[in-house]
């Protein structure tokens, strides 16, 4: 071998040692990809650890001066305080499929109430126009979260998806829940415009209370997204980002809606790493803001 090319590659060796050395001190402090880079992954080889509970169920109903809402509450069966989280179904009700979502997200270490607001109204699954008076019961249910007593947060995050998201970003902004009980947003593929909105609205404009929201925010899609959701939500975002809000939208590949719930049936596996990369995700984002 040539004394060129023993040269040659004691040179490509200090440059790779050099861009190493650099690579990790651009990690240390905090480049752009420090929301999800972890030094202790990729130079230790350890990853994060997720709580786990047992989930107990519980029933009730909250009266309201017009209504009944019925609600389910799952939580872990230990006995022990955890932060409370507001979940809000979508157009889908809170049916066997979203209520499993609902038990997932409280192994993670949270009390977590879900009412079903179309019950209380009798309003069947899969609604094409919004009833607003729903926003109500919403309140009405993060009322009802915050007198509860094994609670350790003073607030809620609300996590949701679909129309949920629209309901509870009313609930966030219009009845101004967001200054003094909710912390923080958390929505699957929301519906970030008025369902009753007309058709170019739904396509080319976003909900305007999405600009008002002021509290950390973290939404989920796939890259399969319906266009006309998709477009309005990352507007949506973009606003929010380029408001200086804390906002981050996080997209899959390889799936669609509904990859948080779809069953075993039609489940794939790219739906499963989302769903759990997503609910992981998503807890330690809630137990930040909540903590």
């Amino acid at each position: 071998m040539s004394e060129e090319s023993n040269l040659n590659k004691i040179g490509i060796a200090v440059l790779a040692g050099l861009l190493l050395a650099g690579s990790a001190q651009a990690h240390e402090e905090k480049s752009d990809n420090s929301w999800w880079w972890s030094n202790d992954w990729w130079f230790e080889g350890k990853l994060p650890v997720t709580q786990n509970h047992d989930v107990k169920l519980e029933k009730g109903s909250i009266e309201t001066s017009d209504v009944e809402i019925p609600y389910l509450v799952a939580r872990p069966a230990d006995g022990k305080k955890y932060p409370a989280v507001l979940f809000q179904h979508g157009r889908r009700g809170l049916d066997d499929l979203i209520t499993l979502h609902v038990k997932r997200l409280a192994a993670r270490g949270f009390v977590v109430l879900a009412a079903d607001v179309f019950s209380g109204r009798f309003i069947e699954k899969y609604p094409i126009e919004h009833d607003y008076a729903v926003e109500g019961d919403v309140n009405a249910a993060l009322d009802k979260l915050l007198t509860r007593k094994d609670i350790s947060s003073d607030k809620v995050c609300t996590y949701s998806h679909t129309r949920g998201g629209y309901m509870t970003l009313k609930v966030a902004v219009s009845k101004q829940r967001q200054e003094d009980a909710i912390a923080c947003y958390v929505s699957y593929y929301p519906h970030m415009q008025d369902p009753n909105a007309p058709e170019a609205m739904q396509v080319y404009r976003y909900a305007t209370e999405a600009d008002e929201l002021k509290i950390p925010t973290l939404i989920f899609i796939g890259d399969q997204e319906q266009y006309q959701r998709r477009r309005g939500i990352e507007m949506a975002v973009n606003s929010l980002q380029e408001k200086g809000r804390d906002a981050r939208l996080i997209i899959y590949p390889g799936v669609g809606r509904g990859f948080d719930f779809r069953p075993e049936s039609v489940r794939s596996f790219a739906d499963d790493l989302a769903a759990k990369d997503a609910i992981q995700r998503a807890s330690r984002f809630m137990r930040k803001h909540l903590d």
